[in-house]
């Protein structure tokens, strides 16, 4: 197969095994979603859905988060990571939320990455999620498969979000990227891969994959 045909190979796939497609972080508006995403960082989806119920519980909008003190914020978070600056990070962008936007999540990709801890990812999973902007935000099952599927050459998230967006149909960014982390998750992880279950890699993978692979499980 050659680019295209590997690309049009995983849309009808994945389309087939996930029609419906939930968000993996749980969040009620834009705000905590913003908040969920962030907190996301070298953190599992499941921890983060355990953490912001008892987050929001307190504040679910900028304006009750001002309320608390950076430390209390720490506190609640601490299961999550990097908590020290995830905290702060919450708090600042509440300030300015607040202060330059009326209490409201901008719609922007520009006024997203100037709040504070808010880069690229993180403003593309909110614009997709949120606003239905069409966007391709890349975490690591995406970074992986794009290059286990030869469609990117893995070099760096920035090279792969370019890769995708130039194979695959914008109309289908926001759906697809999360078809894609919800297949590397079940079917093709990181570690205790198993290629027999991972039917798209197996069929259109990158030969020096394939090869490492069963170079791997004959020892």
């Amino acid at each position: 197969m050659n680019k295209k045909e590997r690309a049009t190979f995983v849309i009808n796939t994945l389309k087939e095994k996930y029609p419906e497609i939930p968000v993996p972080l749980n969040h009620k508006d834009p705000y905590t979603l913003l908040v969920a995403v962030l907190l996301s960082a070298q953190c599992t989806d499941v921890r983060v859905n355990q953490i912001t119920p008892i987050l929001f519980a307190r504040a679910d909008n900028p304006y009750d988060m001002v309320k608390l003190s950076i430390e209390e914020i720490q506190e609640i978070i601490r299961p999550c990571g990097l908590s020290p600056m995830k905290s702060k990070g919450i708090h600042g962008l509440s300030e300015i939320i607040i202060a330059k936007h009326n209490g409201i999540v901008p719609q922007s990709f520009e006024a997203l990455e100037e709040l504070p801890a808010v880069g690229h990812k993180t403003a593309s999973v909110v614009m997709s999620q949120a606003f239905g902007v069409p966007a391709f935000p890349v975490d690591t099952h995406i970074h992986r498969l794009m290059y286990r599927w030869n469609l990117s050459n893995g070099k760096n998230v920035v090279q792969t979000e370019k890769d995708a967006k130039a194979i695959f149909p914008k109309k289908l960014w926001n759906e697809l990227h999360l078809q894609i982390i919800w297949y590397g998750r079940e079917y093709s992880p990181a570690r205790g891969w198993d290629i027999e279950k991972d039917s798209i890699t197996k069929l259109i993978g990158k030969k020096s994959v394939l090869d490492e692979y069963y170079k791997k499980t004959s020892r």
